[in-house]
């Protein structure tokens, strides 16, 4: 088939499917689109410096051929789709954001899909800031230019202490650089949940308040239920399965603690936006997290710190404490065999399977969790 045939096909193909109003752009609000773009960051950079990620960089995105970044490896599907006339406009940026998988069967992209129209707007408006090419439009002054990055408070002390001197030191024993840490530093980074409930703040939150946290923060990568979208973690359900050849793994089903779950939550997610939520949204999530896995079945349940340690996790009890110590070479100091250890030859009995930690795609070659 010829490149031109090619090419009306593809357009064809896209006008088969629904796309976003011409008038978009001019609709979306770009302080708005930068909160949304929140769900891509994990992925994508955009702005000054912007490199490319697991996904490629998206200064100038709108003119560009789809596939066409030099630098970036996409997939065969994706580059297909440039060859064969595939720009990024308004209409087609639209019709890939709404259902990516959808529009290039084979994509890279991991991302389900925005859902809801006014965040497509916003999103799109967002990315033109960074795009000379971008849809012709007449932006309001609060969006005609990449919103600045939102101030954030840090512990540091106004003032460093000053360095301690070679004689206050020590000569020749300390270098005598850098300053005591603030408690207010050491503070920030010392955020670890036990078990016994040591380090939970004061906060509480709701079952209901949780599932749209999830639905807005998680559910992109997680699933609207837990379920994992591709090969992202399965949060929910698996009961039962620990004792079968490939177990499901899950909150319900495997973890031990439920101050794990709640330190993990408020320490690393969302994946590329991490620390951003309040103490009040991770119990909301982490009680959100207990009613998928039918530990609690009421949607109006409240977790705090107050209740905090009355919610028991069903495997807790197959975890035993670490009990090294009292192994025969450890507790010996004995040196353990390296070689010639059996009197038999050694017999390989069974090979571990590949457990990736983050999602990617069946090319090797590929960057784990890679999208277009």
């Amino acid at each position: 088939m010829s490149k031109l045939l090619k090419s009306l096909s593809l357009t064809a193909a896209l006008l088969s499917l629904p796309v976003l109003a011409t008038s978009a752009l001019a609709e979306g609000d770009a302080v708005a689109g930068k909160k949304v773009f929140k769900k891509c960051a994990a992925c994508h950079a955009v702005g000054d410096g912007a490199k490319n990620k697991v996904g490629p960089q998206l200064n100038d995105i709108f003119g560009r051929t789809a596939g066409g970044l030099d630098g970036y490896k996409y997939s065969k599907a994706m580059i297909k789709a440039g060859e064969e006339g595939l720009v990024w406009d308004n209409e087609t940026m639209g019709t890939y954001l709404k259902k990516p998988r959808a529009m290039i069967k084979g994509t890279k992209m991991a991302f389900a899909g925005l859902r809801k129209d006014k965040d497509l707007d916003n999103v799109i408006a967002y990315l033109a800031t960074f795009s000379a090419e971008a849809p012709a439009s007449t932006p309001s002054d609060d969006s005609a230019a990449a919103p600045a990055p939102e101030k954030t408070e840090t512990a540091a002390a106004s003032k460093p202490a000053p360095a301690a001197t070679a004689s206050e030191a020590g000569a020749g024993k300390v270098f005598g650089l850098g300053r005591v840490a603030t408690h207010e530093e050491v503070a920030a980074w010392d955020i670890d949940i036990r078990p016994d409930g040591a380090g939970l703040p004061v906060g509480s939150g709701t079952v209901a308040v949780g599932e749209e946290l999830f639905t807005d923060q998680c559910a992109v990568c997680h699933g609207d239920f837990g379920e994992g979208v591709g090969r992202w973690p399965v949060l929910a359900g698996g009961q039962d399965t620990l004792t079968e050849e490939r177990p499901e793994k899950t909150i319900g089903s495997y973890w031990p603690y439920l101050s794990t779950v709640y330190d993990y939550v408020r320490r690393a997610m969302p994946y590329g936006n991490a620390r951003s939520l309040s103490d009040d949204d991770v119990y909301a999530i982490t009680a959100y997290l207990l009613y998928l896995n039918d530990l609690v079945d009421d949607e109006d349940f409240k977790l705090s710190d107050k209740n905090f340690l009355e919610v028991r996790l069903p495997n807790e009890e197959n975890f035993i404490a670490d009990d090294r110590e009292t192994e025969a070479h450890f507790a010996s100091k004995g040196e353990p065999c390296m070689e010639n250890c059996t009197d038999t030859p050694v017999e390989i009995t069974m090979h571990a399977l590949i457990l990736d930690v983050t999602p990617g795609s069946g090319d090797d070659n590929a960057g784990a969790g890679a999208v277009d």
